[in-house]
């Protein structure tokens, strides 16, 4: 199924608008844990551990969540298929990776804000480590990655994406 080309615009605007807001936000956690794990001052660290899980529930997640469901629409609605070529699955896979890390990572992230507020009400100062800036990093790294398979769009197709076009596709074992 295939839309007129102003929806698809539509589509693709929202689609890129909210990659493109995941990514920031990224960003911006990624300066927050680094600023976390090198702050001389404890409160400095947790003052930026604070500030983590609401940036994640309230931009990252949303965003993380749109990108998602913008791809997979535009997906269904352009010429590009859910499974016709191997950039667009690979895509969809990390999306949905970062996703799940993502949400299973708010519960760590709450943790670390709860530990930063007992610390900022007079007890021991925060030792977060280098866990939060080692998973907004993986998570930049992800989200550049699938930026550059959507510029690139490296061909190939998958099986399925061969047999809808008509190319012969090897039997397994043959």
């Amino acid at each position: 199924m295939t839309l007129r080309p102003g929806l698809r615009r539509a589509g693709l605007l929202l689609h890129i608008a909210a990659s493109v807001g995941w990514l920031g936000a990224v960003t911006a956690s990624l300066a927050l844990a680094a600023l976390g794990l090198a702050a001389d001052e404890p409160r400095t660290a947790d003052a930026a551990y604070l500030v983590l899980p609401p940036l994640g529930w309230y931009v990252l997640v949303p965003f993380g969540v749109a990108s998602l469901v913008t791809g997979v629409t535009q997906s269904l609605i352009t010429m590009w298929v859910l499974v016709r070529h191997y950039w667009v699955v690979v895509k969809l896979v990390l999306t949905v990776f970062a996703v799940a890390v993502l949400l299973l990572y708010m519960r760590t992230l709450s943790t670390l804000a709860e530990v930063a507020g007992a610390a900022a009400g007079g007890g021991p100062p925060t030792t977060a480590g280098a866990s939060p800036l080692v998973h907004a990093g993986g998570a930049a790294l992800l989200l550049l990655v699938a930026l550059a398979l959507s510029v690139y769009k490296p061909r190939g197709l998958t099986p399925a994406g061969r047999r809808r076009r008509g190319i012969d596709v090897p039997a397994r074992g043959a």
